[in-house]
């Protein structure tokens, strides 16, 4: 039996309109985010597949909410993991793409057009987020072998995720779409990962 796990982006939250960078900002679910996340746990109850033994997520809320609804109906309580967080957008976190350009055009330039070597102005790159992430997820999967596991990240992590597991250059990280309470599936076979779905995300 394969280690299934099912990589999921929490929910909307209260300034998705905005586009704002949130990065470490605690920033919560809006009602439709919780709508989108009870949801999607109904969804995932019902998968006919293994069920999940395990959650764990971001130790940011708009996390950890989606994680929460996901783990009620199932009896299962998430396990918080700091390594887990979204990209460090450093002085740019709760900025708007508009005021960023505004602000620091020079660098905000070098890190769109080469977002694997350039960071945010006091915040990580992606191949930093890569070196942070990856571990913790290799780890999650190697300690619970023939397990069902849930995983609730933000867009960022994922996507860094699914180039590791696809052998997809990072470069390519932003031709991954991670929308609001997405699901993915992932199974492990011995150490050989296969892609089952990818951005999934359940009806209205």
């Amino acid at each position: 039996m394969p280690t299934r796990v099912y990589l999921i982006r929490h929910g909307q939250t209260i300034d998705a309109h905005e586009r704002r960078y949130k990065g470490h900002l605690d920033v919560p679910l809006s009602e439709a985010g919780i709508r989108q996340a009870e949801r999607l746990a109904e969804f995932v109850k019902h998968l006919k597949s293994p069920p999940v033994n395990r959650i764990f997520c971001s130790d940011l809320s708009r996390a950890i909410r989606t994680a929460e609804a996901i783990g009620l109906p199932i009896g299962i309580t998430p396990v918080p993991i700091n390594g887990l967080r979204e990209r460090h957008f450093g002085q740019w976190e709760g900025m708007t793409f508009d005021e960023i350009k505004a602000v620091s055009p020079e660098a905000f330039t070098n890190w769109a057009s080469d977002p694997l070597a350039f960071s945010p102005i006091g915040g990580e790159s992606t191949k930093e987020v890569s070196l942070r992430v990856t571990p913790v997820f290799k780890k999650i999967v190697n300690d619970h072998k023939d397990e069902t596991i849930a995983i609730v990240a933000h867009g960022g992590v994922n996507r860094v995720i699914l180039c590791d597991v696809l052998g997809i250059p990072l470069t390519n990280i932003f031709r991954v779409e991670q929308d609001f309470a997405c699901l993915n599936i992932i199974d492990f076979y011995d150490s050989v990962p296969v892609v089952k779905l990818m951005n999934y995300v359940t009806e209205l």
